[in-house]
């Protein structure tokens, strides 16, 4: 008789416990365990619970290779869902097993978790791993199905729009995230209607006013951007720090539809140089938003609203400030399309600003925010459960960096883009306009601005000081490759193993498929070749599911709760000529309900609930091996240091940037 050693936790999350019977088979390579039932306490199964047991088993299993658990009714209770953390095993010899799961269990029926140790295929590997793993994949496959969401637009998950509730349990918000997330709703929307901004349907009357709907919150830099946003300079920033760093681009000729030409800007660069100096001498930047051109925009409070499609210049000036130098509002140069100037007027130049600040808005949440963060965070989660087993060591490396993604993209497509969503109510694009948008910047994703190195290259960004999204993205993306890279390397011991692995490959074939629709011009690879291209690979999954989004997410309040700097429409057409007044500008911005209802999003968007977990904090411990256990604490060391380099630079800063501070990006897209 052998007498093997249980350890049994369940999850601390306030409803993981189970009054359930809940039953164990121990399964090793000689043979299997009876079914044993887990004796029934009071304690046994409450939150945070650690039972603790043994099991007499007629001869010794040999290596252990799963455990199956099985839970079933207790009396007439009803059936409720478990958490289980981890089940431990120590066989007679004396040797522990560990078999991590972190998973709910939500109905009746056997669940077989694997043992830790990260295990790829090949040739050798055990029978009964490779039923499990087959049964695994497939069960996924028919829980979590893909479906269109829009044509050209990334697949996402086929659950019911309004049916969060229908996700599966493991993709839901835990009870105190829901509670959390909720709350912060509901505080800032009850401020607003207690002011009765929500009813108020009228233009604004002055400037002064909004700031009677700004200050009902604020964060440390949203009463500053208040006070600056006038300034060129920090309109330029903006492009640098903001919450959209990755759109400008170094510019060595003016594009055939600028008519912008020297004389226009020789007041802005001063007497000492020129137009074509700058453009040789790499100082010259282009913000060009060409993609909104002839977009359908939406109607508002009854008014029709209205979008244009900028080119804006921008110059390093010899103070290195990046300042706006000139002003396009439409693609077609003519007449009546004048270019806006510094020298302007102080509201002809004020108002062009403006139009762009709103055309930036709507491409920084359309394309940089929900489609190459939100959707494709969808993406990489569907295709991982569907192809990645458990017990495969990817799965384990990239499966915390989806934790609540797909709830927060199934409330969005609910909540915003649905036909009565929030865009509706107060963006300049509805139901209509959105997915033709997300279909023109999905032609512009590309596997290589995807990546942060090459991204920056490729725009011209490598030497333009002040660019902190770019100083520290950059230190993130390297500690992410090189963690990524230890991981890997542990695992594949040749460009073979890679190549040979069915399902990393099949997990990389349906990304390419159906989150970029197997688009061959994207370079987005269908398959792996090496282990370079796997680290790269994962550590472009894992910096857009964590550091990208943080800087397109975490500053826009700070960014957009005053809203003449990030307008979320416009109800008056571009200006066709010269001669704009304060009372022109007022009848352009949104209305006073149109602005507190983004105001609402902005606060809610930026306001973490609890039940956070940041970059590379993994309390679920997937990985049972030294090697990777060593590895995790090397990239906590390296974030730690990363962090702490932040913080002692912003306190020299007027205008601080920490969304890139590790200590405050999530792992995952949950918000």
């Amino acid at each position: 008789m052998a007498v093997y050693k249980i350890t049994v936790a369940t999850g601390s999350d306030l409803a993981a416990g189970t009054f359930n019977n809940i039953f164990i088979i121990l399964v090793g390579e000689h043979g299997e365990s009876e079914k044993h039932q887990i004796a029934r306490h009071w304690s046994h199964f409450l939150p945070g619970s650690v039972t603790e047991f043994d099991i007499n088993v007629e001869k010794d299993l040999g290596e252990l290779l799963l455990v199956q658990l099985n839970m079933e009714c207790y009396l007439n209770f009803f059936l409720d869902d478990w958490f289980c953390q981890y089940v431990n095993v120590t066989s007679p010899s004396g040797q522990l097993y560990q078999f991590p799961f972190y998973q709910w269990i939500s109905k009746p029926g056997s669940v077989e978790v694997p043992e830790g140790k990260g295990v790829i295929i090949t040739g050798s590997t055990s029978p009964i791993l490779l039923r499990q793993r087959k049964a695994e994949l497939e069960m996924n496959r028919e829980t979590y199905k893909w479906k269109v969401y829009a044509e050209g637009v990334p697949r996402c998950i086929d659950i019911e729009d309004d049916g969060v509730f229908k996700l599966p349990p493991n993709d839901q918000y835990s009870l105190l995230k829901e509670m959390s997330f909720g709350y912060n709703l509901l505080s800032i929307g009850f401020g607003t209607m207690l002011k009765g901004f929500m009813f108020n349907k009228d233009s604004w009357h002055n400037l002064e006013d909004i700031k009677l709907l700004s200050t009902l919150r604020q964060s440390q830099k949203s009463g500053l951007v208040s006070e600056i946003w006038k300034e060129d300079s920090f309109f330029g920033s903006q492009y640098l720090n903001g919450v959209n760093p990755s759109l400008i681009k170094k510019c060595f000729k003016i594009p055939e539809n600028f008519s912008v030409v020297d004389e226009m800007v020789a007041s802005s660069l001063g007497p000492s140089t020129n137009l074509e100096t700058e453009l040789q001498n790499g100082h010259i930047f282009l913000a060009d938003y060409k993609i909104l051109e002839n977009i359908p925009t939406n109607t508002i409070n009854g008014k029709q609203q209205y979008i244009a499609a900028p080119m804006c210049l921008l110059w390093k000036n010899p103070q290195d400030q990046l300042v706006p130098i000139a002003i396009q509002l439409s693609q077609t140069p003519g007449e009546h399309t004048p270019v806006f100037l510094p020298s302007d007027s102080e509201f002809d130049w004020l108002l062009a600003k403006i139009w762009v600040r709103n055309s930036e808005f709507q491409v920084h949440q359309i394309d940089s925010h929900l489609l190459r963060t939100h959707l494709l965070a969808e993406v990489f989660s569907t295709a991982t459960t569907r192809q990645l087993p458990m017990g495969h060591p990817l799965y384990k490396l990239i499966i915390p960096h989806f934790r609540y993604t797909l709830e927060i993209n199934v409330l969005g497509r609910k909540q915003l883009l649905a036909p009565s969503g929030h865009f509706e109510k107060a963006w300049v694009f509805g139901d209509g306009g959105i997915p033709l948008l997300l279909k023109r910047a999905m032609e512009g994703v590309t596997f290589h601005n995807l990546c942060l190195p090459d991204n920056i290259v490729s725009r011209g960004m490598e030497s333009i000081p002040n660019y902190l999204y770019r100083d520290d993205g950059m230190k993130i993306w390297l500690a992410v490759e090189s963690f990524v890279s230890n991981i890997v390397n542990y695992y594949y011991y040749s460009d073979v193993m890679v190549k040979e692995d069915p399902e990393l490959q099949a997990w990389v074939a349906e990304i390419f498929k159906e989150g970029f629709l197997q688009n061959c011009s994207s370079e987005v690879p269908s398959s792996l070749e090496s282990i370079a291209s796997l680290i790269k690979y994962l550590t472009m999954v894992i910096f857009t599911c964590s550091a990208q989004h943080a800087a397109v997410n975490s500053g826009q309040f700070d960014m957009y709760s005053w809203m003449p700097n990030g307008p979320t429409t416009m109800k008056s057409p571009p200006p066709t000529a010269k001669g704009a007044t304060m009372e022109a500008i007022l009848k352009t911005l949104p209305d006073v309900n149109t602005t507190a209802l983004g105001l609402i999003f902005m606060w809610t968007v930026s306001n973490d609930p609890l039940d956070t977990r940041h970059l590379g904090n993994y309390p679920n411990k997937y990985f049972t091996e030294k090697t990777p256990q060593q590895a995790i604490k090397e990239f906590q060391d390296k974030l730690t240091e990363i962090s702490k380099h932040i913080k002692e630079r912003n306190k020299t800063m007027d205008l601080p940037y920490a969304y890139l501070d590790p200590s405050v990006i999530e792992n995952s897209v949950s918000l």
